[in-house]
């Protein structure tokens, strides 16, 4: 018709036609958000009267981490002090620092050993210092993302009941299926499901509140489904795992993957990586022939924390599954293409987003998703803070 208007499909086609809300949030909102994140943060972060505080740290931390955390330190009486190393891939307690350590009650740590170095464990153990790590800190620009306001309270909740989930009583094995085939069980016993739950975070405790505690900040990563832990770092056991894992995706790689590439494990180590593609060759050289334990199996428990970002180690969204191995050699193609990976360049994470999970008969994980979001004390949890649908299910790509 002559004179008449745009088409519907026009319209659809411009750049702003929208059914949905402008993205864009006021600036109050965005002060409302803020402090959200902050009350997380000193939460997390509990300095008391009397602290000891140390901060290992490497020259490519943002200083107004410091200066923030510092600032809320000095407000209570306490006055840091920090040792900085060249890097973050420290494998082990340099003898420099060891009397610094010992003299802290509260370390704030970039380094990579802080979890495993048998000294760090020991001063956890028996002198009760309380840790944070801040690998998902490195900036204090994050006080502005959906995961950094998630309610610190609520990622506790979630890590509980995925706890409840694993049988106590008995023998089982936990089982992971995706569509690509994936094929792998872990055995498990009571004492290793006991070792596993028995640190703070498995306990929902994600705040640097109780003697012995080690947390991470932002509260995102883990704790693992399966690590070390389950034989309390005992170097002499390993777990009865069989099976392959098709990952979609690993840190240091610029895109998925396209050819769907197998990784066999037996027993911990990496016995075989199956593919044509380069990338399956990258991987091979990685991984196989060099002793690459798996060193964690991690699923993310913040709803809020971007799914599909798997740097600097992840993805650490409810229901994405990171296989962290650890080989005795760098890789070259690591140190090539993350010269500054906070990570050491003998560790890879190797991701998977749409994973099934089992422990036994009870499913923690369904087609990526993790079940525990919808068990009723977490939902019944979730409603003081809002409406929960939006805040577990409602996820950040």
């Amino acid at each position: 018709m002559a004179g008449a208007g745009p088409s519907i499909q026009d319209i659809l086609a411009s750049s702003t036609a929208t059914a949905l809300p402008a993205p864009e949030l006021s600036a109050s909102t965005q002060t409302r958000h803020y402090f959200q994140a902050i009350d997380n943060l000193i939460k997390v972060f509990d300095f008391r009267p009397g602290d000891q505080v140390l901060f290992l740290t490497d020259p490519l931390l943002d200083r107004r981490v410091i200066d923030c955390l510092t600032g809320i330190a000095n407000s209570r009486g306490v006055h840091p002090r920090e040792f900085m190393a060249a890097t973050t891939q420290v494998m082990s307690c340099p003898p420099e620092v060891k009397m610094l350590i010992e003299q802290a009650t509260f370390v704030i740590s970039s380094w990579f050993c802080s979890v495993n170095d048998p000294f760090f464990q020991k001063m956890r153990k028996e002198a009760g210092q309380r840790w944070v790590k801040i690998t998902y800190f490195r900036n204090l620009d994050v006080l502005h993302t959906p995961q950094a306001r998630f309610p610190v309270e609520l990622v506790g909740e979630i890590i509980r009941a995925t706890a409840r989930m694993y049988p106590a009583d008995h023998d089982f094995d936990m089982t992971f299926s995706c569509p690509r085939g994936s094929d792998l069980s872990i055995s498990f016993t009571p004492d290793m499901v006991k070792n596993l739950h028995a640190n703070n975070r498995w306990q929902g405790q994600d705040t640097a509140v109780q003697p012995g505690c080690y947390v991470h900040f932002l509260p995102t990563h883990g704790p693992n489904l399966y690590d070390r832990n389950c034989f309390r770092y005992d170097r002499t056991k390993h777990g009865k795992m069989q099976g392959v894992i098709f990952p979609q995706w690993a840190v240091g790689f610029k895109k998925p993957f396209e050819e769907p590439i197998a990784i066999e494990y037996k027993d911990d180590v990496v016995v075989k990586v199956v593919g044509k593609s380069m990338e399956a060759e990258i991987l091979r050289d990685m991984l196989v022939g060099v002793e690459a334990h798996l060193h964690e199996l991690g699923c993310g428990f913040n709803p809020k924390y971007p799914r599909f970002k798997a740097y600097p180690a992840g993805s650490n969204a409810p229901g994405a599954l990171h296989f962290g191995t650890d080989s005795n050699r760098p890789s070259e193609f690591m140190q090539r293409m993350v010269p500054a990976w906070e990570e050491p360049h003998t560790h890879q994470d190797c991701v998977v987003f749409d994973m099934t999970v089992k422990a036994g008969d009870r499913t923690l994980i369904d087609k990526g998703f993790l079940t525990a979001l919808r068990d009723p004390q977490v939902v019944e949890a979730a409603a003081r803070f809002g409406d929960p649908k939006e805040l577990l299910e409602s996820f950040v790509e």
